[in-house]
């Protein structure tokens, strides 16, 4: 792609070791690192397990509501969660870090209680949208406590940090989830409504990571200031490609899970599996829970993530490592869901993974090295507008396009129609199960049969050709960047 080794970043004190970066982050930092662990630990529990919970046709106990229910409550999630940052990261330089982290823990625990205890769809969506709110509020002050903790001798090693910490939340959540699950679906929200809580005590550890932002500005100064730098045309661009990738990136999270019930078959690794690692529904066989399979992400990000950003950080610039983060992952997100077989879905898992280890903590690494002194939590908040723009639109359309060529229930009630010609179709909880009985087929017989059918991996296709069309895009802006001197990095 014409990335010549003259596009390695020129050696700086950021090049020390590993460990000797390491050694220089101070308590501040690794505080609010537990933080953001325990919040990611109780948002990835209700996270990973949600599409099940919201939209799958046959779950015990489930809200059942459609697939295109699922996508528009993830969509508005996807909004507030991520256009609030923009502005509240503004008001966390202003009135202080610390206290806007106390609302949004109070936020998040009144989000999660409400989806515990709500069974409607508006009511339960409210109840999303709290909890969106809550994580909003959250996530500009914690990261501007690790940018202005870090400095740029230690900014390679601490975003890797940064990174692993969410991933040991996310890797800890979905066993957690399963879990409580077992008890009830209400004790997943109670459950991490509890933990999250537990955030206050590590607040009282560290003094007040000052801001260094005037105290002085009012609250229309601060919307102001928030809406002229995020106008930079640079800055724009940068954050409209994002927004393609993220929604791309956002289905392994929202379409996946749906997809490994429906159809990934994961009898021959179940087989060697423990007990507590297992779906409930044996209908097919012992399989793998999804949240298990998804979990393969969060463990290799674990694994590799800090040694990987130092490693990146010597050896390309930050915008070179973000194109190839987007073309591998882009690849991964196909092959996730191109077959039946698990082992074909971990190699995805896998692809994506490292494709998500090379882009998703130089984004944010990215903006915070370019963002003015007094205005890091500012920047960060603009790192989420890829998230409002992309998540939106991305759980929207894979609601929409799971619904019409994914769900096994809803090919199910196809096959029967204009195959079978039946004309009084059964309810869509109950259309699976209707079309085995009727054909006198097992459930694995019957899947196969609607997989070679329907084809329901091209849902896949769609995200995979925006991935790559954002990592053209991205590539044309690394191009250009090399001609501005201030954020060619």
């Amino acid at each position: 792609m014409g990335l010549r080794p003259t596009a390695r970043k020129p050696k700086t004190a950021s090049m020390s070791s590993f460990w000797d970066q390491t050694r220089n982050l101070t308590w501040p930092f690794w505080a609010a690192n537990l933080m953001e662990m325990v919040e990611r630990l109780a948002y990835y529990g209700v996270r990973v397990v949600i599409p099940i919970y919201i939209a799958q046709a046959d779950e015990i106990g489930g809200l059942h509501f459609t697939q295109g229910q699922k996508g528009f409550i993830f969509m508005w999630w996807a909004l507030v969660q991520s256009a609030l940052p923009v502005f509240t990261g503004g008001f966390a330089d202003r009135y202080g870090y610390k206290r806007q982290i106390v609302a949004a823990i109070l936020l998040k625990v009144a989000g999660y209680v409400t989806m515990a205890t709500q069974r409607d769809f508006w009511p339960f969506f409210a109840g999303c949208l709290v909890l969106a709110a809550g994580t909003a509020v959250f996530k500009p002050p914690i990261q501007g406590t690790f940018v202005k903790t870090l400095t740029e001798k230690t900014s390679g090693a601490g975003w890797g940090f940064f990174y692993m910490v969410v991933n040991i939340g996310g890797f800890l959540g979905p066993p957690l989830a399963h879990f409580l699950y077992g008890y009830s679906w209400p004790m997943v929200f109670y459950g991490c409504a509890a933990l999250v809580s537990l955030n206050l005590v590590w607040l009282l550890t560290y003094p007040e990571v000052e801001s260094g932002a005037d105290r002085s500005t009012g609250i229309w100064q601060v919307v102001a200031l928030t809406g002229r730098n995020i106008l930079n045309p640079r800055l724009l661009t940068f954050i409209l490609i994002s927004s393609v990738f993220w929604a791309v990136l956002m289905q392994l999270w929202d379409m996946l899970p749906n997809f490994i019930v429906d159809w990934t078959d994961s009898s021959s690794l179940a087989r060697r599996l423990p007990e507590f690692m297992l779906s409930r529904d044996a209908s097919r066989g012992p399989q793998i829970a999804q949240e298990w399979v998804i979990n393969f992400n969060p463990f290799l990000i674990i694994l590799f993530v800090a040694p990987l950003s130092w490693y990146v950080n010597r050896k390309m610039r930050r915008l070179t490592s973000i194109l190839w983060g987007f073309v591998i992952a882009s690849l991964g997100v196909y092959a996730a869901g191109a077959g039946m077989s698990i082992y074909t879905c971990l190699a995805g898992i896998a692809c994506f993974s490292l494709g998500e280890m090379l882009c998703s903590p130089k984004m944010n690494e990215y903006l915070g090295v370019i963002a003015p002194g007094d205005q890091k939590a500012l920047y960060m908040g603009y790192a989420n507008i890829p998230f409002a723009i992309g998540w939106g639109y991305g759980s929207y359309a894979g609601g929409q396009i799971y619904e019409r060529a994914g769900e096994k229930a809803g090919l199910a009630l196809r096959y029967m129609s204009e195959v079978l010609k039946v004309t009084e179709l059964p309810d869509r909880t109950r259309a699976f199960g209707a079309l085995t009985h009727m054909l006198g087929q097992t459930p694995a017989e019957v899947t196969r049969l609607l997989w070679d059918y329907y084809d329901p991996s091209q849902v896949w296709t769609p995200f995979a050709v925006a991935g790559l069309a954002a990592a053209v895009a991205m590539f044309a802006f690394n191009r250009c960047a090399r001609r501005w001197e201030d954020i060619n990095l």
